[in-house]
């Protein structure tokens, strides 16, 4: 399963330059609006050190890690659901995204423009989020007024649940609210996902700082902590244009970075892990001589279900599978340590996969 990502804010906030970092490459970040023109896609490795040491204990021939794909979307600004600056279609490129990433500023620096005249990062999400809410607010008027002809015939039973659930959407967004604040059952979860809006995606937010606020946060990153707080929402803050330096640094050199700073990880590190924990996503491993191999899945998956992110056919005709978790492996140092020491474990349909667990799938072909 792809996990993607889309990277939004205003203008001149940082987002190209934390794109450039995350994946390393070089679009243009110049210091006028709109240097994003279409939206630019990356995709990059999950870091995990976890598949590294089974890859050497295994003699693994290739390392395969899970990845993220990011996407750079231009800046919105004020008035881009009604079309203004590049408009509504950096809005179409949202809705393929598994989650919104809001990059917002948290620096004052005179050389840099801000769009809206001042460093006020609340206004700025404000700004953003408002934008979304209109557009999921013209995408839910033009589905009801397709749906309530049904509604009115009683021709289809599942018009009046979808008619209920839109109501329910705009209520939300005139109160002012993101609907991914709303409480929904499984049934009405399914059903939003397929109007695909979106006020309701997980929410990440990226304070963008200056390196001299990287130790403690200034003023504006706890206004933004506060906010994301309230909204039930993450904060990663980041300093991109050093996580851009840092792409051009050798590991010893970001080792010391790190240890200077009294870090044991990157920013960029950091914003993968959130992405993950937002999305409820875990890892689980294969490995043997051939290869290593990282799984992205969903927390809460049966071991038929992750042995389906492998191939389909996995799952249909799964039997069992033999699993360990990483820790003991790691702690034991080989597999035959691990069974030696009784840790390795025979599991059926009903298992639910674990962050680290180590699989091994037997299914019928």
């Amino acid at each position: 399963m792809a996990l993607k990502v889309g990277i939004v804010g205003l203008p001149n906030v940082g987002k190209s330059t934390l794109f450039n970092a995350i994946t390393n490459s070089k679009v243009e970040a110049a210091n006028y609006p709109f240097a994003t023109i279409e939206p630019n896609v990356g995709v990059v490795e999950v870091p995990d050190k976890r598949i590294d040491f089974l890859a050497e204990k295994f003699g693994s021939k290739k390392i395969l890690r899970t990845t993220i794909e990011f996407v750079d979307i231009a800046g919105l600004i004020a008035g881009a659901s009604k079309g203004e600056g590049l408009g509504n279609a950096f809005l179409a490129n949202i809705r393929e995204t598994d989650a919104i990433c809001e990059v917002v500023r948290c620096f004052d620096d005179k050389d840099i423009t801000h769009v809206e005249g001042s460093v006020d990062p609340i206004r700025d999400i404000q700004i953003i989020n408002l934008e979304l809410m209109y557009a999921d607010e013209a995408t839910i008027d033009k589905r009801m007024a397709k749906v309530l002809p049904k509604v009115k015939s009683n021709t289809d039973k599942d018009a009046k649940a979808e008619y209920a659930l839109l109501e329910k959407c705009k209520q939300t967004l005139t109160d002012g609210k993101l609907l991914n604040t709303l409480e929904l059952s499984d049934e009405e979860n399914k059903i939003l996902k397929g109007f695909q809006l979106l006020t309701a995606k997980p929410f990440i937010y990226v304070a963008n700082v200056g390196d001299d606020d990287l130790a403690e946060d200034n003023k504006y990153v706890k206004e933004v902590r506060q906010f994301a707080e309230e909204n039930n929402a993450k904060v990663v803050k980041i300093c991109a244009k050093i996580e851009e330096d840092l792409t051009e640094a050798s590991d010893e050199e970001k080792r010391e970075f790190l240890k200077d700073l009294g870090a044991n990880q990157t920013g960029l590190d950091e914003l993968i892990q959130v992405a993950y924990q937002t999305l409820g996503l875990i890892t689980y491993f294969t490995a043997g001589p051939q290869e290593a191999r990282a799984w992205q899945i969903k927390q809460g998956w049966t071991a038929p279900q992750a042995a389906g992110a492998i191939h389909t056919d996995f799952e249909k005709g799964f039997i069992k599978a033999d699993v360990y978790s990483y820790a003991d492996f790691e702690k034991l140092g080989s597999e035959k340590a691990v069974k030696d020491a009784g840790k390795m474990r025979l599991e059926g349909k009903g298992y639910v996969v674990e962050d680290g667990d180590v699989c091994f799938f037997k299914f019928n072909r």
